[in-house]
């Protein structure tokens, strides 16, 4: 478990955006299996989280198509939570950051870390926003 007083200013970046923080399995469970879209943003203290993905991330939300959720956990901090929501992007190897969308419950969507290392902000705002006009 990493330290609040290094964790919490980065959970609060995606929350201050509109982000709901996911801290059990049943509220990952009740944000995923719910209707609409969903997307859940694997959140970590890593670099490329903080460099590229998070600041990504916001940057889509400019898009004039948005999930109907927008929702967070954060690895190395809600631990269970982070698991639940694992669960549900399988076959996908655990990574963090990664961030998936899911439409009416069903994963359709998924950056892995690997496609996030590298990548400029902007480029994962646009893949989000393929994402987001595919699905949304």
């Amino acid at each position: 478990m990493y330290p609040p007083e290094l964790t919490t200013p980065m959970k609060e970046q995606l929350v201050a955006a509109g982000f709901e923080s996911l801290e059990s399995v049943d509220a990952v469970d009740s944000a995923i299996n719910g209707e609409g879209t969903v997307l859940v943003v694997i959140n970590s203290v890593c670099g490329c989280a903080a460099g590229t993905m998070r600041p990504g991330v916001i940057e889509s939300l400019k898009h004039s198509k948005l999930p109907s959720k927008l929702t967070t956990v954060f690895a190395g901090v809600d631990g269970e939570a982070v698991a639940q929501a694992r669960k549900y992007t399988l076959p996908y190897p655990p990574s963090s950051p990664s961030i998936g969308l899911f439409k009416d419950g069903t994963l359709v969507h998924f950056i892995e870390r690997h496609h996030i290392e590298g990548r400029s902000a902007e480029m994962i705002a646009e893949n989000l926003s393929v994402a987001y006009d595919e699905f949304c």
